[in-house]
């Protein structure tokens, strides 16, 4: 891949921009080799860049960058460099307001440019959403919660509760504004600035947990390295889990794959069966999945789903499919924004009733806020 080439597949992704944050290059992933030291976001009105490594190019891309971001009226244009200590940012042109928030599905978070990282990983998206989708009357916990993206996700989704756990109280202040820009209700959130490694009894409070999210940093100096201390966390599970929780495993060490993760349950928590791996955005493009980010989901409890039972409702589906032509699945095509909603464990193994699609194809707000 050359700069032209570069350039077109750029402009390629802004061509659906919105004010919603989306990665439109992703070097990181080494899917391009000669730009891996590269990415570029857009994030509302701001395109941001960061470099990973001092490189020659450096400038002549900047300057390619800041005509992309004046052609697709951008407002300011910043970059980042990595490399450097502190990560320090350069606002190339425009002004950074003192009150940002990037926007993922509607929800708000707060984002600073002053932090090596800003206050959300874009690449998350997909397990945010997946927590939303399964935290509804759930008691969540929320380990390594950095800024709480997971909880406002999963308060988004109707949780009964999130305890938030992480050792930096500046993150969970920062955590407490995110479910304030979304009009929470934080009387069912809690902050707790603990070393997770040292606090269980503080953790096993609020137990028995429906969800558990592990999602810790691969390595920080002095408090967590994941290839001693995720095992760690897996043990104790068994004390902090109710009879059918399910847990998302997340970690983005390139140096561990998921065998790894797999084999952490397997030896330390048997009775969580691992269900399967979430997919990454494909805007986050990479030349090896194991070397990326992974987010495996696992289930305690009983796992037989009744083919007949709609994965909304729970009533009889009474499809046919298998015993007969003439089904009234046949006849009724299922809307794909339904097909979203469906309770991961449910895809693939149990139809949605006929009764339920009419009721989404009516009123998809009332249906939403009924089953979803």
């Amino acid at each position: 891949m050359n700069i032209n080439d570069l350039e077109e597949l750029i402009l390629e992704n802004l061509k659906d921009k919105n004010l919603e944050f989306k990665r439109i290059f992703h070097g990181r992933g080494n899917f391009f080799d000669d730009f891996k030291y590269l990415t570029v976001d857009s994030i509302d009105s701001i395109l941001f860049v960061s470099f990973y490594e001092e490189v020659i190019l450096e400038q002549e891309l900047i300057s390619l960058l800041e005509d992309i971001a004046k052609k697709n009226a951008f407002k300011s244009f910043i970059v980042q460099r990595r490399y450097l200590s502190k990560a320090p940012i350069e606002i190339i042109f425009g002004i950074i307001e003192d009150e940002l928030f990037a926007i993922e599905n509607g929800l708000k978070y707060s984002i600073n440019f002053s932090n090596r990282n800003i206050g959300i990983f874009p690449d998350m998206k997909i397990g945010r959403e997946y927590i939303q989708s399964i935290s509804k009357e759930k008691n969540v916990l929320n380990l390594f919660s950095y800024t709480c993206a997971f909880s406002v996700s999963a308060i988004e989704g109707g949780a009964k509760q999130v305890v938030n756990v992480d050792m930096a109280k500046g993150a969970l202040t920062t955590g407490r504004k995110n479910h304030h820009l979304n009009n929470h209700d934080t009387k069912k959130v809690k902050f707790l600035p603990y070393n997770i490694l040292k606090s269980w009894s503080r953790i096993k409070k609020d137990a028995p947990y429906d969800v558990i999210i592990i999602d810790p940093p691969s390595f920080q100096k002095g408090s967590f390295a994941a290839t001693a201390d995720y095992e760690k966390i897996v043990k104790r599970l068994d004390q902090l889990a109710s009879k059918e929780c399910t847990v998302l495993s997340c970690l983005n060490a390139p140096e561990l794959d998921t065998t790894f993760m797999k084999e952490l349950f397997k030896e330390n928590a048997p009775e969580f069966k691992y269900i399967k791996r979430l997919e990454n955005l494909d805007t986050f493009v990479t030349n090896n999945k194991e070397k990326t980010l992974k987010n495996l989901i696992f289930k305690r409890g009983n796992m037989f789903i009744n083919p007949k039972a709609c994965p909304f409702c729970k009533k009889d589906n009474n499809c046919m499919v298998n015993e007969a032509s003439n089904c009234w699945c046949n006849e009724i095509k299922v809307p794909e924004d339904l097909r979203k909603f469906i309770p991961i464990e449910y895809k693939l193994k149990a139809c949605i009733c006929r009764e339920c699609i009419l009721e989404y194809k009516k009123n998809k707000k009332e249906f939403i806020k009924k089953f979803v």
